[in-house]
């Protein structure tokens, strides 16, 4: 019997990739006995809109897009009463979570051979606060806010370059934001420049954890902690621990754990999926496991 299909497009995605690409990946679906149909986002927040209307009238749900085409298709299934598979094609400009699965942007027509042939796989979604979903990462402090800082047509032209460019902007405004962080194991007390909390083993593309380090469905989140530094030398073990993968040293805090609370002395600034996640003073974040099933 054929499937029918739900086929979700950011249009604004990879320098708008998905105009060469689109006939073929209809075609291959459909030779397939999949009956897709085509809705395109309009606008930040409009996948969930999508999902919450029309999904549970479809069999799967496949986005074409990046990062954050994906974190708004999760966090659609994740508020239906019944969940939905979800199929995914990369066609953004850093694809963090294309690369931990495995997944080839330049390449649709093969991650639609993947969702056509492939097997489910449960993949980890973390809540933040009440109400709010993250698929790969939350993170506060430095560089943070650079990809959505970016204007789009900046992304488009530039791809990634845009970000590094960005991120170089903010090097003279660092600050450090005394944090209480409490997690599965215990508590921590510091002042830090940048945390994560993460579920990839690749973060805005430059930022890499082991892979033997990282699971996606065990229900327990990877989370990087960076010290202020206080001195050259604080700032040459941060740098030297990032370009070695060693993130157990002094200024370099790697754990894992599946309910972690942070509180400030104030609100900060949050990143949700290289989205803007607002101003939180106090936050818990929960990993939701199992989350969604991606076909891959």
């Amino acid at each position: 019997m054929a499937r029918k299909m739900m086929m979700i497009v950011n249009p604004n995605a990879g320098k708008g990739q998905y105009k060469s690409v689109l006939s073929d990946l209809l075609n291959e679906f459909s030779a397939a006995d999949i009956i897709p149909t085509v809705f395109f986002s309009r606008y930040p927040g409009h996948i969930p809109e999508l999902i919450a209307e029309y999904a549970l009238g479809y069999d799967l749900i496949t986005c074409l897009g990046g990062d954050g085409t994906l974190s708004e298709t999760a966090f659609g299934i994740m508020t239906l009463p019944e969940q939905r598979p979800i199929g995914y094609i990369p066609m953004g400009t850093t694809n963090d979570i294309a690369r931990t699965l495995g997944l080839d942007p330049k390449q649709p027509v093969d991650s639609a051979r993947r969702i056509i042939n492939g097997s489910p796989f449960s993949f980890d979604i973390g809540q933040f606060g009440p109400d709010k979903y993250f698929a790969y990462i939350a993170a506060f402090g430095a560089f943070t806010d650079v990809s959505y800082a970016t204007p789009q047509e900046i992304k488009q032209t530039l791809g990634h370059l845009a970000y590094t460019l960005e991120g170089i902007k903010q090097i003279p405004k660092l600050s450090g934001h005394q944090a209480v962080i409490e997690y599965d194991d215990g508590v921590i007390s510091d002042n830090f420049i940048f945390g994560a909390i993460t579920n990839s083993t690749s973060v805005a593309g430059f930022l890499k954890l082991d892979s033997n380090q990282v699971s996606l469905s065990d229900g327990l989140f990877e989370v990087l902690l960076i010290k202020t530094p206080q001195a050259l030398k604080d700032l040459n073990d941060i740098i030297t621990s990032i370009l070695s993968n060693n993130y157990n040293k002094n200024n370099v805090i790697f754990l894992k754990s599946k309910e972690i609370r942070i509180m400030f002395d104030e609100p900060i600034s949050w990143t949700r999926d290289g989205e803007d996640g607002g101003l939180h003073q106090d936050v818990v974040i929960l990993n939701r496991s199992p989350g969604i099933t991606i076909l891959t």
